[in-house]
């Protein structure tokens, strides 16, 4: 089962996005969509049973003009997206999280973790907690760590909560996907090896993300972050032409209706080109592999709400569309 996505009168900003879909019954398929809800298989359009989303990724110079034109042509080959299931938009190979990367967020946890003995007004520790946030920003480096790509689900999947997550949480991301190999560029370089953008929801079970039986060892991403279905991505990718400035877009999440998350990406301590610069000094970016920027506050532990069986997570990014996700609890 999964929670189906609403209708809406434009699905995305730009005049077409790339999906991963598939009919009742039917293989899974790359399809250019259009901000009405229209779609085109593109194994038929360009000629390629064998094609898929990340294939389109590995000669996207080629491939983003063809695409281009079919998407203004508009014509009689497209069919309406109703009916059709809607995939994670690409299989990546691999996939950069990044942490602690939105300022407020941050701040709001430098606060609440108030030391022993420490009295002062809470405006004079956010001062101190915004003036280390802004030389970690001209000083520091982003922190990424790597995730699996056997976590990613569909938008509008049912999620999976674990019987083990004691404490299951959301945080809904700016997702970049990269276009072309990209190993050791540099700030500057780094737009141009960017496809586009997706949304991502990285769960998290608070509970295990600091081992119990080994504190020294520090963050257990494996065990918190990485059960089947704990990364919804999706519904498409946006091509990067089409979306004016990352850095300044709304992130947004609510949970049966109510708005939990809701953040600028200015917000941001390293933007878009850094976070993906970095991660390429020390990995080979590939082609349909992925960059999570980091989650904004609003997480569930800071409303002391932690995600349970029956809860709808409804997850937008301007200009990228809107995941919807419903939790269930795992059968015992």
């Amino acid at each position: 089962m999964s929670v189906k996505p609403e209708p809406v009168s434009a699905l995305f900003a730009g005049p077409f996005a790339l999906a991963t879909l598939s009919a009742p019954e039917g293989p899974a398929f790359p399809a250019l969509v259009t901000p009405e809800a229209q779609v085109l298989d593109l194994r038929v359009a360009l000629a390629d049973e064998q094609l898929t989303v990340r294939s389109l990724l590995e000669d996207w110079a080629t491939a983003l003009p063809r695409l281009r034109t079919l998407a203004a042509d508009r014509g009689p080959d497209l069919g309406p997206l109703t009916g059709f299931r809607v995939h994670a938009p690409v299989e990546p190979r691999q996939v950069f999280q990044s942490g602690a990367n939105y300022r407020r967020h941050v701040i709001d946890l430098h606060v609440a973790h108030r030391a022993p003995g420490d009295d002062r007004p809470e405006d004079e520790r956010r001062a101190e907690a915004a003036e280390v946030m802004d030389r970690r920003a001209a000083e520091d480096l982003p922190y990424v760590f790597i995730g699996l790509p056997s976590a990613i689900t569909g938008p509008y999947d049912d999620v999976v909560l674990p019987a083990w997550a004691e404490q299951p949480d959301w945080e809904l991301e700016l997702a970049v996907v990269i276009g072309r190999p990209a190993h050791r560029v540099s700030v500057a370089e780094a737009p141009e090896y960017i496809a586009g953008y997706t949304i991502a929801n990285d769960l998290t079970d608070r509970a295990t993300v600091f081992r119990r039986d080994m504190p020294q060892i520090g963050t257990d991403w494996l065990r918190s972050k990485n059960a089947p279905g704990f990364t919804p991505l999706g519904p498409w990718i946006v091509p990067a032409e089409s979306v004016a400035d990352p850095g300044d877009l709304r992130v947004t999440l609510k949970l049966n209706g109510e708005t939990m998350q809701d953040e600028s990406t200015k917000d941001m301590i390293f933007g878009v080109a850094r976070m993906v610069a970095y991660a390429s000094q020390t990995a080979q970016l590939l082609p349909g592999d992925l960059v999570l920027t980091g989650s904004p506050a609003g997480n569930g532990m800071h409303w002391g709400r932690l995600l349970r069986d029956g809860d709808v997570m409804e997850g937008s990014v301007t200009g990228l569309g809107t995941q919807r996700t419903r939790c269930v609890a795992e059968a015992s």
